[in-house]
């Protein structure tokens, strides 16, 4: 499928059907239509013949949705930023980017060539009398978006996803859980930004199949009291989130059928879903299905999906992350690049008309990580994902990363990004990086120093270098708990013992 041509179906069809809401603000799908044809033709205007990719800058708001598909519909890849991410690490996106002209929903501190603001965003939209041919819009395999997530060097990699790879994805995803004729006109909840890949699976599903995204923002998810009543307002029937999302609400007692009656789907992503979060969520929501799925963002969301059964909870533990979709081939290979037997651990490889194109402006980056092969007279991508895994029965199974990668709370963190801009803080001589693990699943971070200066109140000193990191990466990177030491334990090839320092968290 078109997710183009679908959002102008739906606006045709259904004009008046919300094709957004995010707090106050709603946009149907003829407005989004519109207004995003009318952007789309001043940025064609405007940018002429260069092409790059355009940045989009807010958080979940309906003009940052247009202002994404204007950029697409203009012939440009967008790439999301959210307010979230820190200045010093949205000023390296942007001059990595190099675009034209920025798109900023709310406002922006960074210094960049040309800024267009929220009013100007509107004021654009308002004085525009024509739309933009379709001829203009990205197509097969062009860029259609750029996410850019952790990077070992300590600066962030943009992935970027074609417009091929987003459709062939969606003719998966509006199936999951129920068809996408069932899907239409119910409500999609959106739980991440949209500069996390995760978000691409309830917004571009829902427009796929004309749902209405219900975006949840970060004061709603901060506050129980407003996420519950935000919850019960949106009857959603597709929740699209992070296990760790659910386990959160799962703490409040209001959490349940009674509150979300309209809740048929659950879709995980992101990280690992427990036995224990299944049964929960079985008890409180007896009519709903639960879809485990798995997939990183240079696969373009996911590959995999299962459904989480009562009797497949019962039975299996860990749970698995599902058979491959159409279109995708899962392997598994050893350190030499050799297949593995059925039901033995290696590296999962992902071949597939999803697999990403590479890394915006880094070949050395792609050449290491993705790969092409000839399947069938076809020219087919591939990706080593560095995740370990096995596959039983055509069911693959995930168990961790190989290199020193993890996933918390959803996010794809590089453990070198955290421990390079530690080493960018004063008075820091060598920092060591170690994940907390509890049932094969990453619940915090803990962060090992060599400090050059004088320690008094060791709590004071973690809380003044927490501050200044703020300042390279986003929260979530922010280790909980910081350890000074004198010096590293070194193992006997003479590197650190990184599985020392980890018993030292227990």
């Amino acid at each position: 499928m078109n997710i183009l041509e679908k959002v102008k179906h739906y606006a045709c069809a259904q004009p008046l059907v919300n094709a957004m809401k995010s707090g106050e603000e709603e946009i149907t799908y003829q407005e989004l239509d519109l207004a995003s044809d009318y952007l789309a033709t001043y940025l064609d205007n405007t940018c002429g013949e260069n092409k790059s990719p355009i940045a989009v800058y807010g958080h979940k708001s309906v003009y940052m949705l247009i202002c994404m598909l204007a950029c697409v519909k203009s012939g440009r890849a967008y790439c999301p930023i959210d307010v979230s991410v820190p200045d010093l690490r949205t000023q390296l996106i942007l001059n990595k980017m190099d675009s034209p002209i920025t798109l900023a929903v709310e406002k922006l501190q960074c210094q960049y060539n040309r800024v267009i603001n929220i009013e100007e965003i509107k004021n654009i939209i308002e004085l525009q009398t024509r739309g933009i041919s379709p001829d203009k819009w990205v197509k097969n395999d062009e860029v259609f978006y750029i996410i850019f997530t952790s990077g070992s060097t300590g600066e962030p990699k943009g992935v970027q996803i074609t417009a091929n790879c987003l459709n062939n994805y969606l003719d998966w995803s509006v199936g999951l859980g129920s068809s996408r004729e069932k899907k239409r006109g119910k409500c999609f909840l959106n739980q991440a930004p949209f500069s996390f890949d995760l978000s691409v699976m309830d917004l571009y599903t829902c427009l796929a199949s004309g749902g209405t995204l219900w975006a949840l923002s970060k004061t709603v998810q901060s506050d129980y009291c407003l996420l519950m009543e935000s919850l019960r307002d949106s009857q959603a029937g597709i929740w699209v989130s992070t296990p760790s999302f659910a386990e959160i609400c799962l703490t409040d007692k209001q959490f349940d059928g009674a509150l979300m009656p309209e809740l048929d789907t659950f879709l995980f992503c992101g990280e690992t879903l427990t036995n224990d979060t299944v049964t929960k969520l079985r008890k409180r929501f007896p009519q709903s299905k639960i879809i485990n799925t798995y997939g990183p963002t240079e696969s373009t969301v996911a590959v995999t999906s299962v459904d989480i059964t009562e009797e497949l909870c019962a039975s299996v533990s860990p749970l698995p992350v599902g058979s491959p979709r159409p279109g995708t081939i899962i392997q598994i290979r050893d350190k030499e690049g050799g297949d593995v037997p059925d039901g033995e651990k290696g590296e999962i490889v992902i071949l597939g008309d999803t697999v990403s194109s590479g890394y915006y402006k880094s070949p050395e980056l792609t050449k290491k990580a993705f790969f092409e092969v000839n399947e069938e007279g076809h020219i087919v991508r591939g990706y080593r994902t560095g995740d370990e895994g096995f596959l039983n029965n055509g069911m693959l199974h995930y168990s961790g990363r190989i290199d020193l990668q993890i996933k918390l709370h959803g996010y794809r963190i590089e453990i070198e990004d955290i421990e390079n801009n530690l080493l960018k803080l004063k008075g820091i001589e060598k920092a060591v990086v170690i994940p907390n693990i509890k049932e094969g699943k990453t619940k915090s971070l803990s962060a090992y120093i060599i400090y050059n200066g004088e320690i008094t109140e060791p709590f004071d000193t973690a809380l003044a270098l927490k501050r200044q990191l703020k300042q390279f990466i986003p929260d979530y990177m922010i280790p909980k708990k910081f350890v000074f030491l004198n010096e590293f334990p070194i193992n006997n090839n003479g590197k650190i013992d990184r599985k020392l320092l980890g018993g030292l968290s227990k």
